[in-house]
């Protein structure tokens, strides 16, 4: 196979051609920046995508994804990344492990600096994703994926008749708190002030379901036991009273992160720093387009990113022949 259509995970030697201009930088190396591959190899875009510690973003790390069309009986979230990369493999655009720096915009070509040295690209494809704010409990890492979850979307069906916690008290926590409803036993939200920050909607429908109670003005403190979640010691903020919920499983829902630094200054972001596109996954700057978690978007899910991906990969051919 031509070197061109390889991947290289490789630190040592970047198989980068400095003095060349690359049609598409690709940053990134979640499903939307992995798909955003596919989709250039297969436009025969002269591309590549820089990830700068892992291929697969969050997802890799879920244990089972249940909602990705074509796996009736769901797919782990490292299985369904390696298929990603394969498929980036056979279509073409080089993957690699570096981290990038800076990335400026001097007439039409964007300049993008890594370790190596700066890339030259016609166009950029950012894919960075976004981070969710992490339980502040000591345990977090421990049970991260293993009882403490970030997505109910994703993981809600596993605790089916099982008592579960969220932590959040905003739109994100009480739409999680109605999807765990389905499942579970009984949900219990924890906020850690008086008022919800939720639409009044939300609250009013989580207010008369059953199975959702409330235990508003506490923080989380503690996640229990060793081997699987049996309960979340939580403290009152204001008499700093503690107690047990004995619950099987956490959801997090206290906001999220967005990876967008690299571009602040140079793009439209919304006031939590998530970039503004259109439905073209077009930034105001010409020639760089947003895919994914770090853009402002309703919904957040990989098949929603890979979507992005698609969209913004066809507009950059365009981009790419109208040049010519």
């Amino acid at each position: 196979m031509d070197e061109l259509f390889s991947i290289h995970e490789v630190k040592e030697e970047i198989p980068v051609d400095l003095n060349e201009i690359y049609d598409t930088v690709i940053i990134g190396g979640g499903p939307a920046g992995l798909t955003a591959a596919i989709y250039a190899g297969r436009f025969r875009l002269k591309a590549l995508l820089f990830e700068k510690l892992a291929i697969g973003g969050q997802i890799a790390v879920s244990e089972l994804i249940e909602n990705y069309p074509g796996f009736p009986d769901g797919i782990s979230g490292s299985e369904l990344i390696e298929l990603f990369k394969k498929q980036a493999l056979k279509f073409g655009t080089k993957v690699l492990l570096t981290d990038v720096r800076k990335i400026e915009k001097i007439g039409d070509i964007f300049y993008v600096e890594t370790e190596y040295g700066r890339v030259r690209s016609w166009t950029i494809i950012f894919a960075t994703g976004a981070d969710p704010a992490k339980l502040p409990v000591p345990e977090e890492e421990k049970f991260r994926g293993r009882g403490i979850s970030y997505c109910a979307t994703c993981d809600a069906a596993f605790f089916k008749d099982k008592t579960v916690a969220v932590v959040g008290g905003g739109d994100t926590a009480l739409h999680d708190a109605l999807t765990l409803s389905k499942f579970a036993e009984k949900v219990i939200v924890v906020h850690r002030r008086k008022e919800l920050r939720a639409t009044k909607i939300l609250q009013e429908a989580c207010f008369s379901n059953a199975k959702i109670s409330f235990e508003l003005e506490y923080i989380p403190i503690h996640v229990l036991d060793e081997k699987k979640v049996e309960g979340l010691e939580i403290e009152n903020v204001i008499t700093k009273e503690h107690k047990v919920l004995k619950v099987d499983g956490v959801f997090v829902a206290i906001g999220e992160k967005p990876n967008t630094e690299l571009v602040k200054g140079l793009v439209e972001m919304d006031e939590r720093g998530f970039i503004k596109t259109n439905e073209k996954m077009e930034t105001l700057v010409s020639g760089l387009y947003a895919v994914g978690d770090a853009r402002s978007t309703p919904l957040r899910q990989v098949i929603t990113a890979c979507g992005d991906a698609a969209i913004a990969a066809s507009e950059v051919d365009k981009y790419i022949k109208n040049l010519g």
